[in-house]
């Protein structure tokens, strides 16, 4: 194929992707994805997990020409995964592509946009929906632009792809990393090209390269089985309530800066401040303003979010918050979430915590042991980033925002540490989405852009 006739391919391809959003193709294929209430937080949700492998995405997947298994988890009672290969040649390269078929609880009674969350309907710009977002959009997204280049190529694709689609995701990703360490084999390929998560800002398309960690552990303070009049008692009886304020404030002070010296990052490495130079947070459509003085000082706002360590609390009591009396309570709890980069040695957060208060006065209090979801971080300057980052630009005619890691957290240390392939994510969602939140949205404008985006960089993979 000579250089103009490629060029004309490549262009066709991503026309042919982009056309199915106005068609109407692509809403159809992800109207019957999102009716399938595949919500992973539901306890009977095993037949509908199963049904949207079995009987959504293994036909689709096999109209692509691909070989398809639907395998059963390793961990009793969570929701199956599938693999699915596309062979083609052995010195091509493999990609593994990865995405969850599970979606949050729907919250049918508090939508006020679309017609609920398993209908998908269009309003201008916004396509609602449970799971439009948050992933079965994201991954209709990349299907329907690997159809496009296939289509466009006569059924060759040039590269070898393999598909991996668990069903956990919104509760933890159980089993997940047994059952890639026993596939092993299976899931062999030269990189890991996924999407989920927002970009940087809806307008920018983005790459990202890995995520924080989180730690999720918790504080309390139990004195005595029962309430005491504050009027006879207060001055007498350790108030849990106060103990606990006080706890929190000893671990995080009041700008948001962590001040247990075991919890904090390493310095930011020079790759990654270089990257997230210049990029701006909040303040877009459905975002809130940042507060500009909360975090570690000396800091920019991206690098707060993306490349250094948070402690939040997320959910706190003492006494009954909805009907206070004139009692000092006799219990008190908190959950806080650390959310940590790579360097962090997370191994014994729950030990630094004690040990961080007993040396400052501070008793009384227990600390719960933690749960970990480790941190990774792809250098930006890695062969594949440049590989995805140069076709972005080719399609877009503008270099993408590439983030060293997502400020949230997803599996990705399955496929970076237990695989050990490279990552490269590019989402096709925005920070407005209202993901896991009623009236959950996929923009029209950014699925587009991501349509394209994917048949541009199916085709560059082809080509080698």
């Amino acid at each position: 194929m000579t250089p103009s006739s490629a060029d004309s391919g490549r262009a066709a391809a991503v026309a042919r992707a982009t056309g199915a959003l106005d068609d109407g193709t692509f809403v159809a294929d992800l109207a019957r994805r999102v009716a399938v209430r595949s919500e992973s937080q539901r306890a009977d949700a095993g037949p509908d997990l199963h049904a949207y492998l079995a009987e959504e995405l293994v036909p689709s997947l096999q109209r692509l020409g691909f070989d398809t298994a639907v395998h059963a988890n390793p961990v009793a009672g969570a929701g199956p995964l599938l693999i699915a290969h596309r062979h083609e040649r052995a010195d091509r390269p493999t990609v593994l592509m990865y995405a969850h078929g599970d979606v949050v609880n729907g919250m049918d009674d508090r939508w006020a946009k679309g017609a609920g969350p398993w209908d998908v309907v269009r309003d201008g710009d916004r396509i609602y929906g449970r799971g439009t977002a948050d992933n079965k959009g994201q991954h209709t997204i990349n299907l329907t632009a690997l159809a496009a280049v296939l289509a466009e190529r006569g059924g060759r694709l040039g590269c070898n792809i393999t598909v991996l689609v668990e069903t956990g995701e919104e509760t933890g990703s159980p089993g997940l990393a047994e059952f890639c360490a026993a596939h092993r084999a299976d899931l062999t390929a030269d990189v890991l090209i996924a999407s989920d998560g927002p970009r940087q800002r809806r307008e920018l398309p983005t790459l990202f390269l890995g995520s924080r960690g989180v730690v999720d552990v918790e504080l309390s303070v139990r004195l005595r089985d029962g309430g005491h009049h504050s009027g006879n008692w207060g001055g007498l009886l350790r108030n849990p309530g106060t103990v606990l304020a006080n706890a929190i404030a000893c671990l995080v002070d009041a700008n948001g800066v962590i001040q247990v010296p075991e919890l904090r990052p390493p310095p930011i490495p020079a790759t990654v401040r270089a990257a997230l130079a210049g990029l701006t947070f909040g303040g877009g459509e459905g975002e809130p303003e940042i507060d500009e003085t909360w975090g570690e000082p000396g800091l920019t706002p991206a690098e707060r979010v993306i490349a250094w360590n948070t402690l939040e609390v997320l959910a706190m009591a003492t006494g009954d918050p909805a009907k206070p009396v004139n009692a000092i309570p006799p219990t008190a709890w908190v959950k806080l979430h650390l959310r940590h980069v790579v360097g962090t040695d997370v191994s014994d957060v729950p030990g630094a915590l004690r040990r961080h208060l007993a040396a400052h006065g501070i008793t009384h209090v227990a600390v719960s042991e933690a749960v970990v979801s480790p941190a990774t971080r792809l250098d930006p300057e890695d062969p594949w980033v440049r590989f995805v980052a140069a076709s972005v630009e080719r399609t877009t005619g503008a270099p993408p925002v590439v983030l060293p890691n997502l400020g949230g957290t997803i599996p990705n240390d399955v496929f970076a540490d237990v695989l050990g392939l490279p990552t490269v994510w590019v989402p096709h969602s925005y920070g407005g989405c209202n993901q896991h939140a009623p009236d959950e949205h996929l923009l029209a404008p950014v699925a587009r852009e991501g349509l394209a985006v994917m048949a541009g960089l199916f085709w560059d993979l082809g080509d080698g």
